[in-house]
């Protein structure tokens, strides 16, 4: 490895320990109450390093959620050509996404249960504006799919797609946050909700 691919590959290892840093202390302390400060003496380096990287604050949040909805869109194109049935897919990628919330539970906080959302510079698109998009369209696109085939009933597919993505998130982030709750056998519940959600929606 030459020297600039070896400075390339320090590079990206820095930028990722600082939203790894930053992931944990929006977890633990909330947005708000967490300095570009806290996040250097996290990983241990002065805060003009974060700042190499970053712009602020808002710019390591629009990252974070960036990166993780990159992760979650790369997990659902994989399935989408496993399942050539629609009605499969849509429910492989629901269940997917439940996995992903509850395998990466921290991302998943601070993407999706973080009230403050990033606040990009005037005409500056945020990255998480985009790729938040991308992966909802892939959820509305899978209803329309499954509408195209004849195998759900006529819908709304904003309204339904955002019903669909309410109710998994609602699971999801019931899973993260209330871990002491004597819940049923996880893999029954999200088995349940599923067979609920899709049910309604076939053509009877």
């Amino acid at each position: 490895m030459g020297v600039q691919e070896r400075k390339a590959r320090q590079k990206q290892e820095l930028r990722q320990d600082i939203l790894d840093a930053a992931t944990e202390l929006f977890v633990e302390e909330g947005f708000d109450s967490v300095s570009m400060r806290k996040i250097a003496d996290r990983i241990e380096y002065s805060p003009a390093t974060i700042y190499l990287h970053f712009r602020d604050k808002d710019d390591l949040l629009d990252n974070i959620c960036a990166d993780t909805f990159v992760n979650l869109l790369g997990i659902l194109e994989s399935l989408a050509n496993e399942h050539p049935d629609p009605v499969d897919g849509l429910r492989a990628g629901l269940r997917a996404y439940i996995g992903f919330g509850l395998e990466h539970p921290n991302h998943y906080r601070v993407t999706f249960m973080t009230a403050h959302w990033p606040n990009c510079e005037t005409g500056t698109p945020c990255r998480s504006d985009e790729t938040g998009e991308r992966a909802f369209s892939f959820l509305r696109d899978g209803v329309a799919a499954c509408v195209q085939a004849g195998q759900f009933r006529s819908v709304d597919l904003e309204v339904t797609s955002q019903t669909l993505w309410a109710a998994i998130h609602g699971l999801t982030s019931l899973l993260i946050t209330c871990s002491l709750f004597p819940w049923a056998d996880r893999e029954v519940l999200i088995d349940s909700l599923l067979d609920t959600l899709i049910g309604g929606l076939r053509i009877q």
